[in-house]
């Protein structure tokens, strides 16, 4: 086929483009809209079927977004160059969130801080722990993965986040991590390194605010449980 032919579906790309540009994804398929994120890699390539394809096999949106390179690349008519603006999209959309977030109160931006966490991990397959770093007025310095777990469970040890946060030179730390199971009810592990954490952090001088679980489209906070203040009382109550 010659240049001057152009390819397959390319009245059609050229359309979803220019709706896009005029009403941004406002009646957009979602099918569409992962149609538009495989032509990023592949502008000269009919990308319609294969984005079907992928959200049939990956159930939404989302799933797309969250899936590896590799599960993509088993769609037919996606390939290495194809799936590159699927995972642009989902690092600069992360990036962007976390962005929001650096020189603000989380405490008092409740909101910004879960939709950052909720959109970060909350389809993960696997556990991940984030932990936010703040400074002495309660802003955001930095956020790190701190580790990324099996299908029920993540490893987190508090001496090396401990030594994250005087790298970080934060004064204060948030937790999270996710439920791949989509409760977001704290399993007894949970509340046992919740305390090892909050009694780590009152040794090194650290506050600890929150520690949050994102399930699906819910969380649980150990703050908003008084479970923090808890363990607090109850480290001190020991020394």
């Amino acid at each position: 086929m010659s240049e001057k032919k152009g390819h397959k579906g390319q009245g059609h790309r050229q359309r979803l483009r220019e709706r896009f540009l005029k009403s941004g994804l406002d009646g957009f398929h979602d099918y569409e809209v992962i149609e538009l994120l495989l032509t990023i890699g592949t502008p000269r390539k009919d990308c319609k079927d294969s984005a079907k394809a992928a959200l049939a096999r990956f159930n939404t949106m989302q799933g797309v977004l969250e899936a590896s390179s590799h599960e993509l690349c088993e769609i037919e008519g996606i390939g290495p160059k194809s799936v590159f603006g699927v995972k642009l999209i989902k690092a600069v959309s992360d990036r962007y969130r976390e962005k929001k977030l650096i020189k603000k109160d989380p405490l008092n931006n409740s909101r910004e801080l879960f939709d950052y966490l909720n959109h970060s991990i909350r389809d993960k397959s696997r556990e991940y722990f984030k932990i936010i770093f703040l400074d002495s007025k309660n802003r955001v310095i930095s956020t790190e993965t701190h580790s990324k777990g099996t299908l029920t469970a993540s490893s987190v040890y508090p001496r090396e986040v401990v030594y994250s946060a005087l790298a970080n030179k934060a004064a204060a730390l948030i937790f999270a991590h996710n439920h791949p199971s989509g409760d977001p009810q704290p399993s007894r592990e949970d509340v046992a390194i919740t305390r090892q954490l909050v009694y780590a952090g009152k040794v090194m001088g650290l506050a600890v605010h929150e520690h949050i679980i994102i399930g699906d489209n819910c969380y649980y906070s150990f703050a908003d449980q008084g479970q923090i203040l808890q363990m607090g009382r109850e480290f001190e109550a020991q020394i």
